[in-house]
């Protein structure tokens, strides 16, 4: 122990006296100052030269190790251990602030401690740092360099565990690097926990070389180990590897649980691979593993994605037969799902089931239902249920208002449209442009485009950008009202605007030009289409292809759809609509020419061409050569010429 030497008779008030650590008063608070003072010694008081020297000794106290619990006696029986004062002091010092590492220095200089690697562990796994990996690495940093400190696995551990929750992969992987290099040596727990933090952020990498090392140590996993690698592996879409996992799980001691079933179903749905995740579930009551609500909510999650609204609505059923606790989030999807698929009244159930078992709509749940019944023409219904959502205290939001305005212009009630929006300005509600392409599309489709073409302009003056939805809408109206040429302008226009021209507007502008007989321009924006890289649909062949049937260019369409087929646009129905618009306009050899062709070319089987023409011929009004055709075997039946055979041509119905 180092001892000093004094002079009493110039430094006697400088007696030496130890800081003390924060101390707990009688109300639970803790005041640095308040801390009883420790007895004076002999050594303190008792002049070592005699009563008359002018030196004595003090002595110079070296920093105490302090741990992150108050007691230690609560550890040893079992107790709730009690977080030790010192906790709260230097948790307060953790700001982020440029100065943090220097009032650290000071605090701890001051009172004379340094801070154990256990306490370094604690503090980073509190919820004070938790969530602010920069200031847990700044400290972590900082406890290192402390004299004599040297980091244990936790703390190492519990740094990765932080910076897991915000993906800082270069950190952690700095942080790793370190800890591969001390060699410690690995355990269950701290295993465990790796492994969650690397599968939470998909570092198949790390998280491999911890279960290696799991391995050459002798640790045996348990069910949570396993569990966590099936975790991480799933979250990187390793999932041939996960199954492998899961077999030797299935194969072994330790078992699948309902938590790893919801892990293999995720990585499933996560793939794509909704069959496989469907098998998964079938094999869950095979083993006498009870699904869960979490295993149903991602199968319903995955189906809704798909557009298998059944299966949503089978897997809810079920729930409901098995007791299990619905989420919110389930109900949104399957109510969601029936509406979009235009089951309206099975959503209309569903939402009253959840009501009766005690669970709340939410604002998204009623604007769907709103929408879906304004989009099947009963808005009054829709405006019932807005009411009933404000009376449960629920705000409708702009998306609400939205679905609203486009309810009442698909409903044809215009004016009640435009007071409606009115009515949302007014009262500083958000109008976007979903209000604004609603009552484009009505107006249009009602012939007021001078009314439409007024809000158009509108848009930009209220500071809402024109998208295109709105132009669409615009052109759409244009173009039926006989105005091509204002169309095309506003083509040209959405063009020099930034706005992207999708597949529909090119559909909209080439049927108004064929309605206009400008075929030439209408083929050209076609190809103008295709040079842009925009993939045709089936509505903009359809319409390509009646406007050049009706101008008595059948080959050339027929040309354009072979052309469509290396692209992987293949309409299913293009040549049943070519035949049924000729047949419309009465020009019945070029629809059974068409149909000749179309077997000839091994495109469709007699069968099926002759029973297209026929209803063709049926819905064309010409039931004569319907029945003609019905009760003859033109189109399947052969003629034999001496050794030939030849099928009777569709051609025929309508040369005898």
């Amino acid at each position: 122990m180092r001892k000093t030497l004094i002079r009493r008779s110039f430094h006697s008030h400088l007696l030496f006296r130890c800081p003390q650590p924060p101390c707990r008063c009688s109300s639970g608070s803790f005041y640095p100052h308040l801390r009883p003072q420790p007895r004076a010694s002999k050594l303190d008081t008792a002049p070592i030269f005699g009563s008359n020297s002018r030196w004595f000794f003090t002595t110079h106290i070296p920093p105490e190790w302090i741990e992150p619990f108050y007691t230690l006696s609560d550890v040893a029986s079992n107790q709730q251990p009690q977080a030790s004062p010192w906790v709260n002091q230097i948790l307060k010092l953790l700001d982020g602030s440029m100065n943090m590492d220097s009032n650290l220095d000071s605090y701890c200089s001051r009172f004379l401690i340094k801070l154990s690697p256990n306490f370094v562990a604690f503090v980073l796994k509190s919820e004070h740092v938790r969530e602010k990996p920069d200031i847990a690495f700044r400290f972590f940093r900082w406890a290192g360099k402390q004299k004599s400190y040297i980091h244990k696995i936790e703390c190492y551990v519990s740094l990765i565990d932080v910076l897991s929750l915000s993906s800082d992969f270069d950190r952690i992987r700095c942080v790793f690097g370190e800890f591969k290099e001390k060699g410690f040596l690995m355990t269950v727990s701290t295993a465990n926990s790796l492994i969650r933090s690397f599968g939470a952020v998909g570092m198949v990498e790390e998280l491999l070389w911890v279960w290696r090392r799991m391995k050459e140590n002798g640790i045996e996993p348990s069910l949570y180990t396993y569990n966590f690698l099936l975790n991480g592996l799933v979250n990187s879409l390793f999932i041939e590897s996960a199954e492998r996992v899961f077999e030797v799980m299935e194969g072994g001691k330790i078992v699948p649980d309902v938590v790893s079933y919801n892990t293999m179903i995720k990585g499933y749905c996560k793939a794509g691979n909704t069959k496989k995740a469907m098998e998964k579930f079938t094999d869950m009551e095979a083993r006498n593993v009870e699904p869960d609500k979490i295993t149903y909510l991602t199968l319903i999650q995955a189906s809704y994605s798909e557009g298998n609204f059944d299966l949503c609505l089978h897997l809810y059923l079920e729930m409901e037969e098995m007791g299990l606790e619905i989420p919110p989030h389930a109900y949104s999807l399957v109510i969601g799902g029936l509406c979009k698929d235009g089951r309206t009244v099975e959503g209309y159930r569903v939402f009253e089931n959840m009501n009766r078992r005690g669970c709340k709509a939410n604002v998204a749940i009623y604007t769907a239902l709103i929408d879906a019944y304004g989009k099947s023409g009963n808005v009054n219904e829709a405006i019932n249920l807005l009411e009933r959502m404000k009376s449960e205290g629920l705000e409708p939001d702009d998306v609400t208002h939205g679905v609203i305005v486009n309810g009442l212009c698909r409903g044809g009630r215009l004016d009640a449209a435009i007071d409606y929006f009115e009515f949302c300005k007014d009262n500083g509600l958000v109008v976007n442009a979903m209000f604004y392409s609603s009552l484009i599309d009505g107006l249009g489709k009602a012939g007021r485009v001078d009314e439409a073409e007024k809000f158009f302009e509108e848009m930009v003056e209220r500071g809402c950008p024109w998208d295109s939805y709105c132009y669409n809408a615009l052109i759409d109206a244009l173009a039926k009202s006989g105005k091509i040429e204002e169309a095309l302008v506003l083509f040209k226009r959405m063009e020099n605007e930034g706005c992207d021209q999708t597949v529909y507007t090119y559909t909209i502008l080439i049927s108004g030009l064929f309605r206009e007989h400008r075929n030439e321009e209408a083929l050209k924006l076609w190809d103008l289409m295709i040079d842009k890289g925009i993939t045709p649909t089936a509505a903009s062949f359809r319409a390509l292809s009646h406007g050049l049937c009706l101008s008595g260019k059948v080959a050339r369409a027929c040309k354009i759809l072979d052309e469509l087929a290396p692209m992987g646009v293949i309409p299913e129905t293009a040549f049943e609509d070519m035949i049924n618009v000729l047949c419309k306009a009465g020009r019945n050899v070029q629809a059974c020419k068409l149909a000749d062709g179309i077997v000839d070319r091994g495109r469709e089987v007699p069968g099926r061409v002759r029973t297209i023409l026929i209803n063709a011929l049926r819905k064309a009004g010409n039931a004569d050569l319907a029945m003609k055709l019905m009760h003859s075997k033109i189109g399947i039946g052969y003629d034999r010429m001496g050794s030939i055979k030849r099928r009777v041509k569709f051609r025929v119905l309508v040369e005898s």
